[in-house]
């Protein structure tokens, strides 16, 4: 592959026909939001992590965890939307590292951040089989193999994201209305109940979002004293996918200026919705005690008990498809940006040029998305072969779901650490910005990632997790780093390429 040739600090592909591009152009502020949001999952965030966060974690605080969630990732984003407006790259995490950095680290962020969003679309593939599985059993009595389920949304994945960008946003527009309507309506149906509810300002209080639930007995539902901290990590679990906008800068718009407004209508509207739908929830129910009872003993029907009763059962209906469509949305979104990645690394020369070509019609990166297919297929079947293919609950949710999930996020806090330092020294470099994009917002996001990272290592056991899970995510960040040095020596042209090319003339 011919090599353009370096301006400034990055190396300009523009003007070099060797190198596949993306389609130019293809989706505006508008398409990259439905990209990006949907990655962050709405309906499955709201109806998977609010019961657990309640319930296991600080009762009906979880608001308040959503609040200061909202806080927390709205100021990481001011530095990261800063980088975005002046660097526009498909390898987002990685080429903003490699940038700020060093290519050294920045391989590693290259190796880490492909794993990441890889694993994430197997574990949403595992929701995906819960709730297909269990909405077939209720209403056909069939008993289709989760196994069989997640291949379907894996396979289904596929080849829509074979084709045109612009395919997938039309989608994942259409689930991302889809279940943002049935969540409004959700919360309006609670709101304007009348009576049955049990609204509580205090709920919104972030002084309070470190006060556990206390350990007690509400009828014959025993429940036990919460950890705090699960309650907080749940809430920011809940935003994963809205970073992913800096991805599609290439098939994007004037991606200098939709891509940092992406990032922050994403994260702020995604704040506000999540903090109002999570505050009906919690207040639905007649008192703590009976919130708390729902969300230890029944937590699949926490949302769907009262929008059968303050909405009806049409309502019910809607949401228990929508749970499912948007678990498909959702692995989606990740399954594109991971093919993104790999499409990233190869086009460098980190791996195989040929999986950086592109679709001669639709300019998708087609090779990639069928790598990372290959990649779902083999975390999700590898998985069942250490741990079953029969129970959904036990091995596609509590399994696939939830522990790719946590060792996807407990990767991407690290990410999302490592990016706030690229940030400032960046800026130092390169000039621009101001004091408190560049500089003070990066550091209060490093220091609160950091704190993340704590928590989730800290409650693995709670959140489901293994030990080995932490072995496993400093095998990926260190054989990364490890890999940037061999290509230091082995390859130096590979390694002049890292995370620096970067079409200037989109």
């Amino acid at each position: 592959m011919a090599q353009a040739k370096p301006s400034g600090t990055v190396i300009d592909i523009s003007g070099d026909k060797s190198v596949k591009k993306l389609q130019s152009k293809a989706v505006g502020l508008i398409g990259v939001l439905f990209l990006a949001v949907t990655g962050a999952a709405p309906m499955s965030a709201m109806l998977g992590n609010v019961p657990f966060a309640a319930g296991f974690g600080i009762g009906k605080y979880a608001p308040a965890a959503f609040l200061l969630a909202t806080i927390v990732l709205t100021i990481f984003s001011i530095g990261y939307a800063a980088m975005a407006g002046r660097v526009s790259s498909v390898g987002g995490f990685y080429s903003f590292i490699s940038q700020g950095l060093g290519r050294e680290i920045g391989m590693s962020a290259g190796i880490t951040s492909l794993v990441c969003y890889s694993i994430f679309e197997a574990s949403l593939d595992g929701l995906f089989a819960f709730f297909a599985n269990d909405w077939l059993n209720k209403h056909f009595g069939i008993n289709v193999p989760w196994l069989v389920l997640a291949l379907f949304a894996i396979g289904l994945c596929a080849i829509l994201s074979y084709r045109d960008v612009k395919l997938s946003a039309k989608i994942l527009g259409v689930a991302l209305v889809a279940e943002v309507t049935i969540l409004i309506i959700f919360a309006l149906g609670v709101i304007f109940a009348g009576s049955g509810t049990n609204f509580d300002g205090d709920s919104l209080n972030v002084f309070k979002v470190l006060t556990p639930v206390a350990e007690q007995k509400v009828g014959d539902v025993a429940i036990a004293a919460g950890a705090a901290a699960v309650g907080v990590f749940m809430a920011f679990w809940s935003w994963v996918g809205f970073e992913m906008a800096p991805n599609y800068a290439e098939e994007s718009r004037d991606p200098r200026r939709n891509i940092p407004r992406s990032l922050l209508i994403s994260v702020v509207g995604l704040g506000v919705f999540y903090t109002i739908v999570s505050w009906c929830v919690v207040s639905a129910y007649p008192t703590e005690g009976d919130m708390l009872a729902k969300a230890v003993a029944d937590s699949g029907n926490f949302f769907l008990s009262p929008i059968q009763q303050f909405v009806g059962g049409w309502a019910y209906q809607v949401m228990a498809i929508l749970i499912i469509t948007s678990s498909f949305a959702c692995a989606m979104a990740f399954h594109n940006t991971a093919a993104r990645y790999l499409y990233s690394l190869a086009r460098e020369g980190v791996l195989p040029a040929s999986i950086a070509e592109t679709h001669d019609h639709h300019k998708s990166p087609h090779k990639a998305s069928v790598v990372q297919s290959i990649l779902a297929v083999v975390w999700v079947v590898l998985f069942g072969l250490f741990n079953g293919f029969g129970d959904p609950l036990n091995q596609a949710y509590l399994g696939v779901y939830t522990l790719f999930a946590v060792l996807g996020t407990g990767l991407l806090l690290v990410l999302q650490a490592i990016v706030s330092l690229a940030i400032i020294f960046w800026f130092k470099k390169n000039g621009g910005g101001n004091g408190f994009s560049t500089v003070v917002a990066p550091i209060i996001s490093f220091v609160a990632q950091l704190i993340l990272v704590y928590l989730l290592i800290s409650n693995l056991a709670t959140l489901g997790g293994k030990v080995w899970l932490i072995w496993v995510g400093l095998v990926v960040i260190l054989g990364g780093l490890i890999w940037g040095f061999i290509l230091k020596s082995s390859n130096p042209t590979a390694f002049n390429n890292i995370g620096h090319m970067i079409n200037e003339g989109e």
